[in-house]
């Protein structure tokens, strides 16, 4: 592949894009967003300013960068940040996030955009998170001397720049200053490959989940309800997830479970409830004398599930038996077992855990059955995965002194 090609794919893209919003509310959000993201910074850029452009693909790759944002504020409260995102779960949760001073969809990389985007912001650096490799941006970066980097960046074997094929993208990581990676597996692939501007300094989602939870929320309902209890928390499940976790709570009176969906519409709450056989009531129709009461809490509501974690045992953490399982990490720091379904290779946290006994992959409900009441009974896995995270802080340090002194 080379840059012409590249540019004609990107441009099939933002078609495709364009013609998926006529069905999807979620990319005609990420259409138009795109399509007016240039007037909407012309309108909010300070152009006697220079800024440090901080992008994240989605919500996932923000809450990954953002303890280096804030960071980033605190050492140096009078630089402007711009915030970017390519995907509306991103940008519609954290527009009117305060900690920067614009936030923006990045516009389609194509070379025209890309040279209207830097002549408007005019970075002094560019920081990109985890996974972002838009070839022209970095291209265009490099060409006019702008720092750029790459943070809790991981690399894998199967990934295109290390195929027969992958001379056009192995180029695209040429023009980082520096890739600063979580493991040393990542940094010896990339050194194979002759990519020798890299750095370990591991994963800033370790900084973000300790600073979660030393903000976490008291929840008089969920305190109520654990009082005294050994309690389950569930969190972002999904269909097949629930089917083993309501069968268990059901069966089990004797243990209790605080049930997070990823999908909290009314129907897929109300489709729960129908198959419960134990005492439940909802988190937002509830009091705390009433949640004593119960054996489930279902939690028809975002937002607190991180919060929610410290009123528990052992974590179940959803996702395992789709595409891949949702952050354990935010589990583990209060010194849980993490339980999860058996798609998790593609997480580092996750095997390493496995390897340590601090987590554990189910694939039958009796496994899920045997392995939680044998956890209730183990406190030397809860604290094996606290350690864990405790080991692994301080990579936002690591880089913040690195990139800003």
């Amino acid at each position: 592949m080379n840059s012409l090609i590249y540019t004609f794919a990107i441009r099939c893209y933002g078609s495709l894009i364009h013609l998926a919003a006529l069905f999807s509310s979620k990319a005609s959000k990420r259409y138009q967003g795109g399509k007016t993201s240039l007037n909407l910074l012309k309108s909010k850029i300070d152009s006697q300013e220079k800024y440090i452009w901080c992008h994240a693909a989605s919500l996932g790759e923000f809450e990954q960068g953002r303890p280096i944002i804030e960071a980033l504020r605190e050492k140096h409260p009078n630089k402007k940040i711009l915030l970017t995102f390519f995907s509306p779960s991103g940008y519609e949760v954290r527009k009117d996030y305060p900690m920067v001073d614009v936030v923006s969809y990045l516009p389609l990389d194509t070379p025209s955009n890309v040279s209207k985007f830097l002549d408007i912001v005019n970075p002094e650096m560019a920081i990109f998170i985890k996974y972002e490799f838009w070839a022209n941006y970095l291209k265009a970066l490099h060409q006019r001397q702008v720092p750029t980097y790459i943070v809790s960046a991981i690399f894998r074997p199967t990934q295109p720049f290390f195929k027969w094929y992958g001379g056009f993208f192995l180029n695209i990581l040429k023009n980082y200053n520096k890739l600063f990676v979580q493991d040393q597996a990542s940094a010896d692939l990339l050194k194979a490959h002759q990519i020798n501007n890299v750095e370990v300094t591991g994963d800033t989602r370790f900084d973000r989940v300790s600073d979660i939870a030393k903000q976490a929320k008291s929840l008089p309902i969920a305190q109520a309800f654990a009082k005294d209890a050994t309690v389950v928390v569930a969190g972002s499940t999904w269909q097949r997830d629930e089917e083993y976790l309501v069968r268990f709570v059901n069966a089990n009176k004797e243990h209790k479970m605080i049930l997070v969906p990823h999908e909290v519409n009314s129907e897929h709450i109300m489709n729960i409830c129908a198959k419960m056989r134990c005492s439940y009531v909802l988190y937002t129709q509830t009091t705390p004398e009433e949640a004593a009461k119960a054996n489930c809490l279902i939690v028809d509501t975002i937002g607190i599930l991180s919060s929610l974690y410290q009123y528990g045992q052992v974590a179940y953490i959803g996702g395992g038996f789709g595409s891949g399982i949702h952050n354990i990490l935010e589990a583990a720091v209060w010194s849980m077992p993490v339980v999860f379904g058996p798609n998790y290779k593609k997480f580092k946290e996750a095997k390493d855990l496995i390897a340590i006994s601090g987590a554990y992959s189910i694939n039958t409900y009796r496994q899920l059955e045997d392995l939680i009441n044998r956890l209730f009974r183990d406190n030397e896995s809860g604290a094996i995965a606290g350690a864990y995270v405790k080991e692994h802080t301080g990579a936002t340090q690591i880089i913040v002194d690195e990139l800003f002194g």
